[in-house]
């Protein structure tokens, strides 16, 4: 194959085609842009699930005196020896429990104190609260942060359990919105994504007619389809090219700015993302990185329709 013809037919057919390759590449990279932020919010939500699970613990509490829980729990007043026996044996036996930690109310009045959204309740010569309004406490540590439902069922309606507390749910807001920016992306990708394979179609069919007499010159002559489509596939490799480059740049600087430089000052307590998911989502194999998607989305509808178009 003469290569000095395959990167003259290269240069003419950017050239001639070249508003419609500048489409493909603006379109390619607002999709895959969109793609790679889906990609990071989605690792963004693992890590913080995965770093903050385990910190996130179920809080059971206990009965106190005079304080009896709306179904009958706290019938008989503060809860007995007896009743957290019994609370601790079913803690024991769930399979979702990793550990379990048993705060008296002295301990755990002590330490409310240090927080400054109580102190209110604390102040004066008779305050709202006392240690024996505090309950004691069950703090629960799991195996697995997202499953919990057994462990709560398993202590849900025992004597002396006033109320049960899943500290998970104080995060659920930020997963929601996490989500929702995920799912939002990856919606809008795929569209753009669509609207890049379309314009990849019209652009090898135009490239096929403008050639169309050499295509037939070369056919009467005995040119391969391979020798004939390369051009084509040189021509949707550049253009992915140029695409996957600027998405690069548009996530590093997600992740530079918006990320590293701009939440995680703001928010310190969520582990956030950083260069190492940025190369994920570049490279990454499941799902695919952006610098597989990108020439496949160029490179596939090409070996397809090439087949097609060249047919003169």
């Amino acid at each position: 194959m003469q290569l000095r013809y395959v990167f003259t037919e290269l240069r003419s057919g950017l050239r001639r085609n070249l508003s419609m390759h500048v489409a493909v590449i603006l379109t390619l990279f607002v999709s895959l842009t969109l793609a790679g932020c889906g990609m990071l919010l989605q690792r963004q939500a693992d890590k913080t699930a995965e770093a903050l699970g385990n910190e996130l613990q179920i809080l059971v509490n206990l009965c106190v005196v005079d304080d009896p829980a709306p179904d009958g729990n706290c019938a008989s007043g503060a809860a007995t020896d007896p009743q957290r026996k019994e609370i601790e044996r079913a803690l024991e036996d769930s399979p979702e429990v990793e550990s379990f930690e048993y705060q008296t109310q002295a301990e755990g009045f002590e330490e409310a104190q240090d927080i400054p959204q109580y102190e209110p309740y604390f102040d004066g010569p008779d305050p709202i609260i006392t240690e024996e309004d505090w309950p004691a406490q069950y703090w629960i540590t799991l195996k697995d942060p997202k499953e919990a439902e057994g462990v709560k069922s398993a202590v849900t309606g025992l004597e002396g359990v006033s109320a049960i507390k899943d500290q998970r749910d104080d995060l659920e807001p930020v997963f929601g919105i996490i989500d929702a920016l995920k799912y939002g992306s990856w919606i809008g990708s795929g569209l753009l994504l669509l609207a890049s394979l379309l314009l990849v179609a019209n652009t090898i069919r135009l490239a096929a007619m403008a050639r169309r007499r050499e295509i037939g010159i070369m056919r009467l002559v005995g040119a391969s389809t391979l020798y004939i489509a390369f051009p084509f596939l040189l021509e949707s490799l550049v253009t992915a090219a140029i695409g996957v480059a600027l998405t690069a740049g548009a996530l590093a600087a997600f992740t530079k700015f918006a990320i590293m430089d701009g939440l995680a000052d703001v928010i310190e307590f969520v582990p956030w993302i950083g260069w190492d998911e940025y190369v994920e989502s570049l490279i990454g194999l499941v799902p695919p990185g952006i610098v597989i998607l990108g020439p496949a989305l160029t490179l596939i509808p090409t070996l397809l329709l090439t087949r097609k178009y060249i047919k003169v």
